[in-house]
């Protein structure tokens, strides 16, 4: 059946976007200065961060994704959202109330801090590489339905960089005027928007598939898909028990207390707190969304009885534009997209934020409360929004779930920062020179065994040592890389004597 876009669904889908963005540059137009951009002046409810923060984390990439990896697999995906609820627990009571008390903008000035400005330099700069190439990623993703849609007006070749050059145009449109808290309070929003999408897939596929989800469910029992737990001691799967609950934890911990993508959210809150309960709210949540996502796989698998896809990523968006009625569709759609441009906006707001205050700031010792400041970190939004739409044209690779490959690469950093900023809470001995030398140590590290696999096809001679290091799984880089750089930065801090505490070093009372 070829799918079918109405005018209805057109309709919708323009009036959403529409409004969303309006709703967007709306909220946007109290800003004062830099700080109100990019942390919304500490002003946001603790549940409104919850949403932005399960937004931002899953979203499209769980709209589209999740239920391919289902399609493919089963559910032993959700042992890595167990690991994350540990994770952010531990990040609630480590990191979290020394950024609420130090007032911060940026994680990575907590670095400065405790080491100096050029660890917070370095570890900003590998952020921004990390979430430019994860979420040039996360935007070719959400092209994808937009691709399916354009099909009917655009020649093929033509129809996926089409689709990627209208998300970018409009989410720097988006962003450039409406700052955190539009972000934030635009996410409540599309959340409750792909959510409502989600419920009439489960609906639509339980009377879809003859003797609803209880034959779904047979039928996925029958084909291994019910299974939950893995509990295979290895390195070399991602979705086991081991690596869910130890990777994903460690993983959690990375990009919910090390990375400014999320941080940034929890510092818009008003309190720790509030900052505390958005943050372990949101595991949770995530875990329950996971499950609803990996259902809809099952049902998906049943509906369409296992056959292949070109892209798993395409399984779900083939459905909806199938099976679902018009004004639904287009509802869906709009949600993915709108969804994606929020996701998005948050990365761009985010690089732009980490630019301003960790490089542009030190640089012009400016203050954030000069208009020059603003008007710098709007420029910056600028820089980002086309850094992204630009990578996600290049990025090429069917076939494989686009939720693997945006977790691979924002994994094989991640323990790099997280050592960088635990080195500093566990080992008083440490100096920024030993900081430095750990996080290096530990993103080299794991960029060979990031690149092990290409590398093994290039230097045939070097198999024997680069076989293992393919193998193992990307769950596991976070907590092996901040091994590494932990490891590594005690050993360098013996090659010295060790320094005074600073003021800086004070303990944080949790």
């Amino acid at each position: 059946m070829k799918p079918v876009f109405s005018p209805l669904d057109v309709a919708v889908v323009v009036a959403y976007l529409a409004g969303t963005t309006l709703l967007g540059v709306r909220l946007g137009r109290t800003q004062r200065n830099s700080r109100d951009y990019f942390v919304a002046d500490h002003a946001i409810p603790w549940w409104a961060v919850l949403i932005s923060v399960v937004a931002t984390e899953t979203s499209a990439i769980t709209f589209i994704s999740i239920p391919g990896v289902a399609y493919l697999g089963d559910f032993t995906f959700l042992q890595i959202a167990a690991g994350y609820v540990v994770g952010r627990v531990v990040v609630a009571f480590t990191l979290l109330p020394r950024y609420i008390q130090g007032d911060l903008v940026t994680a990575y000035a907590l670095l400065e801090q405790r080491f100096g400005l050029a660890t917070r330099r370095f570890a900003s700069i590998v952020f921004m590489v990390t979430r430019a190439l994860a979420d040039s990623v996360r935007v070719f993703a959400t092209a994808i339905p937009l691709a399916l849609i354009l099909r009917s007006v655009a020649p093929g070749s033509a129809v996926m960089p089409l689709a990627i050059v209208v998300l970018g145009c409009l989410t720097v449109f988006y962003t450039y005027h409406g700052g955190m808290r539009a972000v934030i309070w635009t996410d409540v929003l599309q959340t409750g928007v792909y959510l409502v999408g989600a419920v009439a897939a489960l609906v639509l596929l339980g009377r879809a598939v003859p003797g609803g989800w209880p034959a779904i469910w047979a039928h996925a029992a029958a084909a291994g898909k019910a299974r939950l737990i893995d509990a295979t001691p290895t390195l070399a799967r991602a979705y086991t028990l081991w690596g869910g609950v130890l990777g994903g934890a460690v993983l959690s911990m990375a990009s919910h207390g090390a990375d400014q993508l999320i941080v940034q959210r929890l510092l818009a809150a008003s309190s720790l707190r509030d900052a505390r309960r958005a943050l372990i709210g949101s595991g949770i949540a995530v875990l329950v969304q996971f499950a609803v996502f990996l259902l809809i796989g099952l049902g998906l698998y049943a509906y369409y009885g296992g056959r292949p896809f070109t892209q798993a990523d395409a399984v779900f968006p083939t459905f909806i534009l199938e099976r679902m009625p018009p004004g639904l569709v287009g509802l869906i759609i709009a949600g993915i997209l709108a969804t994606t441009m929020s996701t998005h906006s948050g990365a761009i707001n985010s690089l732009a934020a980490s630019t301003t205050h960790d490089l542009y700031l030190p640089l012009t010792r400016r203050s954030a409360d000069d208009p020059a400041t603003f008007r710098a970190g709007r420029l910056f939004t600028l820089l980002w929004g086309v850094v992204l739409t630009g990578g996600a044209l290049l990025y090429r690779q069917p076939g494989t779930p686009i939720v693997n490959v945006a977790l691979q690469i924002a994994s094989f950093t991640y323990g790099g920062l997280l050592g960088g900023f635990f080195l500093g809470i566990l080992w008083r001995r440490a100096e920024q020179r030993d900081a430095i030398t750990g996080m290096a140590a530990g993103i080299a590290a794991m960029s060979v065994v990031f690149f092990a696999a290409p590398l093994e096809s290039i230097a045939p001679a070097l198999a024997p040592l680069l076989s293992p290091l393919a193998r193992i799984a990307w769950p596991w880089y976070a907590l092996i890389g901040t091994l590494i750089t932990l490891g590594t930065g005690m050993l360098a801090s013996l090659t010295h004597t060790a320094a005074a505490p600073a003021a800086a070093e004070v303990e944080v009372v949790a």
